[in-house]
């Protein structure tokens, strides 16, 4: 079993031997983690509740959480879930990694799609499951949107949608995601929409494929899960905590799976999450922020402002060179958009030319950083 190299390795091997020019203040807008501190009172929510790590948690995850999820879920997309249509996660990155290998574990000869470039961990899924795979790619063409080809799909078991999208920040509508869901009953594949950017929207909210299926009149979830988490939209990736939710049938032999998987998250942990997601008030604060971000790179860089995540998905001449000399000339790290995708069938990288930059920081870091990227650019 060989897997690719993570993006930040190959980042690591690309600037190795690059001596950064010291007049300038290290700035690095590479990984997805917000930079600013956790709210105080989800922190104080988990000292509050130390005292439980005495115990073991349970692999379904308490009723507390898994009702705050449904109700953040109730709230945020009109959307109510039965008991048995949502489970808790320890984070996202696990799920999508081990889903997809128990849910294709009886097909003979499983055929993964995923949206290209992408989060690393699917490649991961489908190297582990034996997959065949088939690339998405979003491209300026496009509008970094998925092109479907129903010949394709009709071969398809498993298709994995990233929207509002990490890189290139694009979003689908609620048609959109309604016609993916259509696609995935003609077809009887397994549809799954990675959200875990949905509450970092810079204007108007965006949809869940959840609301899509229900607008479709798909109300019972078939052949549709959701995978959402709080890590971008509390600050809070070390709470490791999300769900999977839609289709019951699917998700109740999973959740007989994760008994055997051992990825239950601890109480502690479980009380400060389930404080977060029952809050929106902060995640308008973070909004707020990236919301500014995007302004001062639209008015430094003149690059449209993206509707949702923190991410800008720059064109530029050769990204490795760019990249190295970003890092030796301006003291400022950003991601090679190849590093982030793969070539499809015809031998093309839809990541090559692009570079992707984190807007994680406060805003006073960021004008700086794009301040130094501008000059670089010119």
């Amino acid at each position: 079993m060989h897997f690719e190299p993570y993006p930040f390795e190959k980042l690591a091997t690309l600037l190795e031997g690059v001596i950064p020019n010291s007049a300038y203040s290290p700035i690095a807008l590479t990984i997805g983690e917000p930079q600013f501190d956790t709210p105080a009172f989800i922190q104080k929510s988990l000292a509050m509740h130390s005292e439980e790590l005495r115990r073991y948690p349970k692999t379904a995850g308490e009723a507390y959480l898994n009702d705050s999820m449904r109700a953040f879920v109730k709230s945020r997309f009109g959307v109510e879930l039965k008991a048995n249509e949502l489970i808790s996660s320890f984070g996202t990155r696990e799920v999508l990694f081990n889903f997809p290998q128990y849910y294709l574990f009886d097909k003979k000869e499983p055929v993964m799609a995923y949206t290209n470039p992408f989060y690393q961990i699917y490649e991961g899924a489908a190297i582990a499951s034996r997959s065949k795979v088939i690339h998405l790619n979003l491209t300026e063409q496009n509008a970094f949107k998925p092109v479907v080809n129903e010949d394709e799909l009709a071969v398809c078991d498993l298709v994995i949608l990233n929207f509002p999208n990490n890189p290139t920040a694009s979003v689908l509508s609620i048609e959109e995601l309604g016609a993916w869901v259509e696609l995935a009953l003609k077809h009887d594949f397994l549809l799954i929409n990675d959200e875990c950017y949905s509450e970092i929207y810079t204007a108007q909210k965006v949809p869940s494929l959840l609301e899509a299926s229900v607008y479709v009149g798909n109300t019972s979830f078939k052949n549709v899960l959701v995978i959402n988490s709080i890590s971008k939209r509390s600050s809070a990736p070390g709470l490791r905590s999300g769900f999977i939710a839609g289709d019951a049938d699917i998700l109740k032999g999973y959740a007989q799976y994760r008994t055997y998987v051992g990825c239950a998250s601890p109480l502690p942990l479980q009380a400060a999450a389930a404080m977060a997601w029952s809050d929106d008030e902060h995640v308008q604060v973070a909004r707020d922020v990236y919301a500014q971000n995007f302004k001062a790179a639209q008015e430094i860089l003149g690059i449209e402002t993206s509707d949702a995540t923190f991410y800008v998905w720059l064109k530029v001449d050769n990204a490795l060179e760019f990249t190295q000399r970003l890092y030796r000339d301006y003291n400022v790290k950003v991601l090679p958009g190849e590093f982030l995708a793969r070539e499809d069938k015809e031998g093309e990288n839809p990541g090559i030319g692009y570079i992707r930059i984190a807007l994680v920081e406060e805003t006073i870091k960021i004008i700086e950083a794009l301040n130094r990227l501008k000059e670089a650019l010119s």
